[in-house]
């Protein structure tokens, strides 16, 4: 399933659209000012996978606080720090770890962690990040369609 996941990804990816205003909107209404900071930095692909995952999140888990969708929403948000685009977030799922950004990429959770702690965020919303908590197997179910 995970191949499909990733090419799923990829075709998705290639799109430059931003999300809709209602899925913005929709987004933001969970995230604090410094989060939404944060959220400013993902490019659009990143927002509309954000959105989807962070989505079928709230159905698999109904109960979610706004921290647990917030970090739904903000699980990939370490990524940025790589700065790969597309094709180099490709080549680095493929060959690994193997240069000082795709390292960066490797350890988005970790680094999505340290910048959500830097905003302030909730200690479930950066369990969450790092696949921590009682509702990470829901987020792992969510990313993972």
């Amino acid at each position: 399933m995970r191949i499909v996941h990733l090419a799923r990804r990829f075709v998705l990816s290639l799109s430059r659209r931003p999300p809709s205003a209602a899925d913005e909107e929709w987004a933001r209404s969970f995230l604090s000012p410094w989060e939404r900071d944060l959220w400013n930095r993902f490019d659009y692909p990143d927002r509309r996978h954000a959105i989807e995952v962070a989505r079928r999140f709230a159905v698999l888990r109904p109960d979610a606080t706004r921290e647990e969708v917030a970090g739904a929403l903000l699980h990939d948000i370490g990524k940025v720090e790589s700065r790969l685009g597309t094709f180099g977030r490709v080549a680095a799922t493929v060959v690994g770890a193997r240069t000082d950004r795709f390292r960066l990429y490797h350890a988005h959770e970790m680094i999505g962690a340290q910048m959500l702690r830097q905003a302030g965020s909730a200690a479930v919303t950066i369990d969450l990040v790092q696949g921590l908590g009682a509702a990470a197997p829901a987020l792992r179910d969510a990313d993972d369609i």
